[in-house]
């Protein structure tokens, strides 16, 4: 690679056909899959796997070292999978010893501003929108889409399929399907517009809608709830999904909205 005005090091993978506007700087031990565009002042550091027929828009720093007193300078990666998109000026940081890296999936939309910390791990066709910012140890999953301004605290898990409102505090993990807005940050709803765009039908909509009220609107505790919808409700994916969510969450689950 020669590109003018970028400065690329030897050592950097980039395939033939990737495009690298000027004053951008890739480092060390980067591998940069066909079709991806790297805009102006991007700066790729050591640890970076970016996939194929991405965009990172000018601004955006893949893979600079945690934001973590413990880091000690251990190899790890930050991972980028195939056709996603990172806006301007986004940080995405790689992995500590924890987990050895941080990973994004395809086709996710990550838009400007947002910081990704260490070892946060996001799924499949994601949105996390503008000025989101990931504290370390974060897990959204696919089709999951974090609201603008959004600050999610260390170790949270989002399901698939959730949506957090903008702006909101995210300090308890956030179940799949569901919809979580208000401070403190609980249960509004399930993501059904979501759902049906995904292709989701209406009886399995419902289906997760049930859940739900046992789990957030019949007053009892979680492990209660849990109980009764593993011996009432129909063995679905969604249904055993949700369940393996709450059982292995360490944080707890966000509460149902009380309207106090």
């Amino acid at each position: 690679m020669n590109q003018p005005l970028a400065y690329v090091h030897p050592g950097a993978k980039i395939a033939r056909n990737v495009v690298i506007d000027p004053f951008t700087t890739i480092h060390n031990n980067v591998i940069i899959g066909e079709g991806t565009w790297i805009g102006s002042n991007v700066t790729i550091m050591e640890g970076a796997r970016i996939g194929k027929n991405c965009n990172i828009f000018p601004g955006a720093v893949i893979s600079a070292v945690p934001q973590d007193l413990k880091f000690g300078g251990e190899d790890s990666l930050a991972i980028i999978g195939d056709n996603t998109t990172v806006r301007e000026c986004v940080t995405i940081n790689r992995g500590t010893i924890a987990s050895g890296q941080t990973k994004i999936g395809n086709n996710c939309l990550i838009m400007a501003t947002a910081h990704i910390a260490h070892d946060c791990h996001i799924g499949d066709n994601a949105i996390i929108v503008n000025g989101v910012a990931l504290a370390g140890h974060v897990t959204i999953g696919n089709y999951a889409i974090i609201g603008g301004l959004a600050a999610i605290h260390q170790f949270i898990s989002i399901g698939e399929h959730a949506m957090v409102s903008g702006g909101s505090l995210v300090r308890k993990d956030v179940p799949p399907f569901t919809k979580a807005a208000k401070e403190p940050l609980s249960y509004v709803g399930i993501n059904s517009v979501g759902l049906r765009r995904r292709g989701f039908t209406t009886e399995k909509i419902r289906e997760i809608q049930d859940i739900y009220r046992i789990l957030y609107q019949k007053n009892y505790n979680t492990s209660q709830a849990v109980a009764i919808i593993e011996a009432e409700m129909e063995a679905t994916p969604e249904r055993d999904e949700i369940i393996q969510f709450i059982r292995s969450s360490s944080r707890g689950i966000m509460k149902g909205y009380t309207g106090v």
